[in-house]
């Protein structure tokens, strides 16, 4: 057990260095004024307030609205396509939840330039189209590019989930709603869908955090065009130079993460 301590220790203070110490410095310059060249200690919520500008809660409104359409178009998606791979055998499953998991391997920003060159209005689509005779479609920036490009990067946080809590659940609690009565509808809204909730708020968390906070696929695929929560930091801190802001718009976006990561664990006992 002590060589084990040992062990753990190079971990604790790479820990401690790379996710910590950040962490304590985007408290710090949330709550403080002076910039990124002199740190005042003067305590102040002038930071926080600037958040609640029409500018910014329009941001926070547009992230919203985009993160719960990525969110609802993944679940409509990802729930049958999870069932559907849940009722295979076991090696059939592993083997299909790989091939959804296999983007996730490549970079984003690769995957988010494969999807410019195929949307672009001289890409492989409209070229194709132009190929059959019909008039190219203009696709990029728009709201449908943005919205395809978050579906599509995100789709597997939703599969995963739903599968993992679809894979553990007794299918002979299913034969027992047969044998009550119930239809094929009844059985799965009572049983199937009840027990694979877990999963579902899981990757609705999942994406939905993950599609208000990203940047680049609303920075290439909409052109500049989408200022996302995520867009908003980025510029603060590299562009803008105002890292007391962009600390206090980061604070408030861990908080709504750990408020997720809440609803998570709870869910995560439940499905225990």
């Amino acid at each position: 057990m002590k060589h084990f301590k040992k062990l753990i220790r190079p971990y604790l203070i790479w820990s401690f260095v790379i996710i910590v110490i950040p962490i304590l410095l985007i408290v710090l310059y949330a709550f403080t004024t002076g910039g990124n060249s002199v740190l005042t200690w003067n305590f102040t919520l002038d930071n926080l307030k600037k958040v609640l500008e029409p500018t910014y809660m329009n941001v926070f409104l547009k992230s919203l609205v985009l993160g719960v359409i990525t969110t609802v178009i993944c679940l409509i998606i990802g729930y049958p396509l999870a069932y559907m791979i849940s009722r295979f055998k076991e090696g059939t499953q592993n083997l299909l939840i790989m091939l959804v998991t296999i983007p996730m391997w490549i970079n984003l920003l690769l995957r988010t330039y494969a999807w410019m060159n195929l949307l672009a209005d001289n890409g492989i689509i409209n070229r194709f189209l132009m190929k059959l005779g019909l008039s190219p479609i203009s696709m990029m920036y728009t709201d449908f590019s943005v919205v395809l490009g978050l579906v599509c990067n995100f789709l597997p946080f939703m599969v995963i989930p739903i599968h993992t809590s679809l894979s553990k659940m007794d299918h002979s609690l299913i034969e027992a709603a047969y044998d009550l009565g119930a239809n094929k509808v009844q059985a799965f809204r009572k049983v199937t869908l009840k027990l694979s909730m877990p999963g579902v708020i899981n990757g609705i968390v999942m994406v939905f955090l993950m599609a208000i906070s990203t940047f680049v696929i609303p920075k290439l695929l909409g052109g500049g065009q989408y200022v996302l929560i995520g867009n908003l930091i980025e510029s603060q801190f590299i562009s803008v130079g105002d890292w007391n802001f962009g600390s206090a718009i980061s604070f408030l976006l861990a908080v709504i993460i750990l408020i997720a990561m809440g609803i998570m664990k709870r869910f995560d006992k439940g499905d225990e």
